[in-house]
């Protein structure tokens, strides 16, 4: 390996970054992989999960049991004389019917007839590199070098599920319909992710280090029905949902390698006081609301609690003949069977959250989080009812919880990519006020003010990502990833906020709400 590789780099303050190279080879891969099972191995008290890309390994960890001077000097140690080479992982056939929408398009520009494109797409195995983009989608090499085109200029919107697709070296399968530009040579009906397996089981179909023939075929069987997840409980009603109502709790860690983000609660410190309130535990389901409109009606007797943003709500209480009080925020409120609780206003932040005494929700991989961009469960409709399983008075709070107020800048760790700026942009970065774009959303806040301009190329090999990381596309226009960004990304990422600040990008007001940025070091914190 180059002299300065290995190396080992903080992404914000809960992982860190392995890179052992800067190439899409099969030797860099397979010491990616090596490493993997290294540390695997090792299993060091307070590594939580690690997910192997092209050419680096993220590491997630807990500082608190694993510092990261401990954790770095651990990992650069695993790292020494890793072996380019790994055993031929486990072998899956999958048949195709090559009928793709760009398979001519690909013989033409290739030289190569139909019969040509397939026959060399499907004459050789495959690895499965690494997963990313979506839950399931494994990024598999190397295609033969006659079969090597660029993106599509222009991505289609929608690529049906199971298209089997081509970009530079690479192919790989959609599991699920998605936005996408690689070339579509033919599609299969085989499974690629299950959401609903028992616990304790792999979602994907396909992990790291597996392989894949493709077997032309004439034929496919059918696609299975994906089943359909229903709010059908008892407790509490919706009689309205408002605006993009959802259901979030802590979220899915541990399922990073597979491509499943981790999701939850966009502003965790304003649910857990919510959680608080009401006397659940700290990492409970609760409703975030984005905006007014969300109507309650309540079929049990429960506490209710709001926080985050500033609500106003009321509510009716048709055991008093209607009255409508109004609800204060940070304190439990005692609702009663007829009660009718009604969001009027959300404001001073984008997201308020509304705990519920003993809610509980469907569950998928573990978590009732709703994640909109992987579809798993959707934002709730009008007729949805939810479980409230207990009544305890015992537990609810009968004064506000303490709110400490918002700081006025928000620190950031510089890397694992500032090496691609040079030193007048990062002091730049860090000086400048910005606003987050009315385009931004769950998945990332994107910033408005300057643009950041790139010392050097403006995209990397697609490395290990999490929430709070700052990319800075080709466009110079940064994009804070918040709770249910991917797992993995293309673009240089010039710093990454510190996980309890990430609350304050969540809140951000678009085109309102100021930002700076100060920067910290992870032996600091």
């Amino acid at each position: 390996m180059s002299g300065t590789y290995p190396r080992v780099l903080p992404v914000g303050d809960r992982a860190v970054t392995v890179e052992v190279g800067a190439s899409l080879d099969e030797e860099t891969v397979g010491r990616v992989r090596a490493l993997d099972e290294r540390l695997r191995e090792a299993s060091p008290a307070g590594v939580l999960e690690a997910v192997p890309t092209y050419a680096s390994l993220l590491v997630i960890y807990d500082r608190r049991a694993l510092p990261y001077p401990e954790l770095r000097a651990t990992l650069l140690a695993l790292a020494l004389d890793l072996p380019a080479s790994n055993p031929p992982g486990r072998l899956m056939e999958i048949p195709v019917l090559y009928d793709g929408e760009d398979l001519d398009e690909v013989a033409t520009t290739c030289g190569l007839d139909r019969d040509g494109v397939v026959e060399l797409h499907s004459g050789r195995d495959y690895s499965a590199l690494m997963l990313g983009f979506s839950p399931g989608f494994a990024y598999m090499g190397f295609v033969d070098e006659r079969l090597r085109l660029p993106r599509r200029k222009t991505p289609r919107t929608r690529v049906p599920a199971g298209s089997v697709a081509i970009a530079g070296p690479q192919t790989g399968i959609y599991p699920r319909t998605l936005p996408g530009g690689w070339n579509l040579l033919g599609r299969t009906t085989v499974p690629l992710f299950d959401p609903l397996v028992e616990a304790g089981e792999t979602p994907s179909r396909l992990m790291p280090g597996d392989r894949v023939r493709f077997v032309p075929t004439p034929r496919l069987e059918p696609a299975p029905v994906p089943p359909n997840v229903r709010y059908a409980g008892h407790g509490v009603s919706v009689l309205e949902p408002g605006i993009l109502t959802t259901i979030q709790d802590a979220g899915r860690p541990g399922l990073r390698r597979v491509a499943v983000p981790r999701t939850g609660y966009a502003d965790p410190a304003s649910a857990r006081v919510a959680n608080q309130c009401v006397g659940n535990p700290k990492d409970a389901p609760v409703i975030e609301i984005c905006g007014p409109g969300l109507r309650l009606r309540f079929e049990k007797t429960a506490f209710v609690a709001l926080a985050g943003a500033t609500v106003t709500a009321e509510l009716e209480r048709a055991d008093l003949g209607h009255a409508s009080l109004p609800l204060p925020m940070n304190v439990a409120a005692r609702v009663r069977p007829s009660n009718t609780l009604t969001i009027r206003s959300v404001e001073d932040g984008s997201r308020a959250y509304v705990a519920i005494s003993g809610l509980q929700a469907p569950r998928v991989l573990g978590s009732a989080s709703v994640d909109l961009g992987s579809r798993f469960l959707r934002p709730l409709e009008a007729n949805d009812g939810l479980d409230v399983a207990w009544f305890d008075s015992d537990r609810a709070r009968r004064d506000p919880v303490p709110v400490a107020p918002r700081a006025a800048a928000v620190r950031v760790i510089l890397g694992p990519q500032d090496r691609h700026f040079d030193e007048a942009t990062i002091d730049a970065f860090l000086e400048a006020d910005w606003r987050a774009g009315l385009d931004s959303d769950r998945v990332g806040a994107r910033l408005d003010g300057l643009r950041l301009k790139h010392a050097g190329p403006t995209e990397i090999v697609s490395d290990g990502m999490v929430p709070g990381c700052i990319q800075v596309p080709p466009d110079g226009r940064p994009i804070v990833m918040l709770s249910d960004c991917p797992t993995t990304g293309g673009y240089p990422k010039i710093a990454c906020v510190v996980s309890d600040d990430l609350g304050l990008l969540a809140q951000a007001v678009p085109g309102k709400t100021m930002i700076r940025f100060v920067a910290v070091r992870i032996e600091d914190l």
